[in-house]
């Protein structure tokens, strides 16, 4: 088991940017795959983006495509996740998750951090 710690969230104004951090105590293994997923008061935990922690592909939520880059320090087993343009419905509790297989449903991913608030106002 991983333990993951989240930070960097915070609140902004529509347009704005945020780069949130997951810091992995431990070296991920080569298959791990590592996501970011959020929920929203009222909501499900919803994906919105994933990496294979030792390469491959990256993939987006399509409601943030192009505004979000998810990325991975690997010496330092760090997570990123480069939010700009934010808008209001980016509003949520932001957590980082490691699994072992690419997937958007939030069930497959056994390890969690505490998650981070992220506000955008209009």
């Amino acid at each position: 088991q991983v333990q993951l710690q989240e930070s960097g969230g915070g609140s902004v104004q529509a347009g704005g940017s945020l780069r949130l951090s997951c810091t992995a105590s431990a070296r991920p293994y080569s298959r791990s795959v590592y996501a970011w997923l959020r929920q929203a008061p009222g909501k499900e935990r919803e994906f919105v983006a994933l990496v294979r922690w030792h390469g491959g592909s990256a993939f987006y939520a399509d409601s943030v495509k192009g505004r979000f880059t998810i990325s991975r320090d690997n010496p330092s087993n760090i997570l990123y996740l480069q939010m700009d343009d934010l808008k209001p419905e980016d509003t949520a509790v932001y957590y980082c998750a490691v699994g072992t297989q690419y997937d958007r449903d939030h069930r497959a991913y056994d390890d969690w951090g505490q998650g981070t608030q992220v506000t955008v106002a209009s």
